[in-house]
């Protein structure tokens, strides 16, 4: 095959690829001006949620030792792209030496009563469940990122590959399925209790009750669904951790960041 059919061909399948992406972008876009969800126009369970409960978590940091076991569990359960996570263990170091110690802070979606993600979205596709999970439809999403701005936690991130908005579901599939997320049912501390927050009978709800809780930036007002016990003043409203002095170290050495850092890029 001479120089000029070869030429021919690469132009040809450029032209080919450039018209199948914008015909794939336009229907995105079309689907999401449409105001169609089909979703939830179908009812479909996965979309409008388990009827007559409301799904939220109990953090209990007394027990929690930052082994990062949940953030694994999760990148493993809902295949994260790299250095993406949905829910990980936020380090903070408190005090001056010699008296320095450390305080592990689980964070992830906060599955708000009144998100403020939803309330920004012009498309419909960030929306909350009836039982109280919030959602991205992925369908529906066409990344402009209103809600990414909104969400005062830093929970939501832009997929590399699908080009939408990405967060924690509460494994609401799991959920779906009679399952605990993945996050709980790897915590090796059991730390991590989530359930029906309707249901007085639910560990979730024994320990709301029995123990004094707190919320991360109840200032916003998004009224949180994700409890902590023995939150430390200092971090309730520093969603961001300190900066790792080991981590620090392993770059001045040029070693490998531990795969769960998110505080460098």
């Amino acid at each position: 095959m001479d120089e000029e059919k070869k030429s021919m061909k690469r132009r040809s399948f450029v032209k080919g690829l450039s018209a199948w992406l914008l015909a794939s972008g336009a229907a995105v876009q079309a689907q999401a001006f449409s105001g169609k969800i089909p979703g939830r126009d179908e009812e479909d369970q996965r979309y409008v949620g388990q009827e007559g409960k409301r799904f939220g978590m109990v953090v209990d940091l007394r027990k929690c030792v930052g082994c990062q076991a949940c953030t694994g569990a999760c990148k493993v359960e809902n295949k994260t792209p790299r250095h993406h996570f949905r829910t990980w263990v936020a380090e903070y170091e408190r005090g001056e030496y010699p008296a320095v110690h450390k305080v592990f802070l689980p964070q992830l979606c906060n599955h708000c009563a009144s998100p403020s993600c939803v309330k920004v979205c012009p498309t419909g596709a960030t929306f909350s469940r009836g039982d109280g999970v919030v959602m991205v439809d992925d369908k529906v999403c066409w990344g402009c990122g209103y809600c990414v701005n909104a969400c005062p936690y830093d929970k939501r991130y832009f997929h590399p590959q699908s080009k939408t908005v990405d967060k924690c579901t509460l494994c609401a599939h799991r959920l779906d399925s009679g399952l605990l997320p993945a996050c709980v049912e790897s915590c090796v501390g059991g730390a991590r209790v989530a359930g029906d927050l309707n249901d007085k009978k639910s560990q979730v709800s024994r320990l709301l009750a029995g123990f004094s809780t707190a919320v991360l930036q109840p200032s916003q007002g998004n009224r949180p669904q994700v409890y902590y016990i023995g939150l430390d003043g200092s971090v309730q409203n520093q969603v961001r951790g300190t900066v790792n002095l080991d981590d620090l170290a392993r770059m001045r050495d040029g070693k490998p960041r531990r795969e769960w850092q998110t505080a460098y890029k």
